[in-house]
């Protein structure tokens, strides 16, 4: 090998490790990220130490659906939290005797963490047009919009599609 070629297949190397570092930047800013669950509000469907695949992209085309786990950033603070999207813009939610009410319909909740006595009964609330009502899973141990009410849809960094870890629990969520 001559000085060229070495120098030549350095410059190579450099490029494509350059291509990789961008197109990671990229693929972490605007379309997935990981990320691991930190408390036990979303119990039983996620415990704390699982690992996350969060999609970026249905916040931005605004593709949030009831139902859905979502990511957002902490109305008052800096930490992410994760909870249940309940209800969207334009719906009603009212928490009485211990069932959510989305549009004056019980929610079907198959994935709440034993008996639900709410944080005291939540009247009738219209969810504004730009924000959404969220709860966590384990309802007795969850700060979410009973606490600190509805969080703005610029607050979402995601969705979470995935449980890649525990191994034993991968699936879709």
């Amino acid at each position: 090998m001559t000085g060229k070629t070495v120098v030549r297949e350095t410059l190579d190397w450099i490029l494509h490790i350059v291509i990789a570092v961008v197109i990671g930047f990229l693929i972490v800013t605007f379309v997935a990220q990981r990320t691991i669950v930190h408390d036990v509000s979303m119990q039983p469907t996620l415990y704390e130490g699982d690992n996350l695949i969060v999609e970026k992209i249905s916040p931005r085309i605004n593709n949030l659906k009831r139902g859905d786990i979502i990511v957002f950033h902490e109305p008052q603070g800096d930490r992410q939290l994760i909870k249940r999207l309940i209800a969207v813009a334009g719906d009603t939610v009212e928490i009485k005797d211990g069932k959510v009410f989305v549009n004056g319909e019980a929610l079907e909740e198959n994935y709440i963490k034993g008996d639900f006595t709410p944080q005291g009964e939540y009247s009738i609330l219209t969810v504004g047009e730009g924000k959404l009502f969220v709860l966590g899973d384990n309802r007795m141990n969850s700060r979410d919009s009973r606490s600190f009410g509805t969080i703005d849809i610029s607050q979402v960094t995601g969705k979470a599609i995935l449980r890649f870890y525990p191994f034993n629990k991968i699936g879709i969520l």
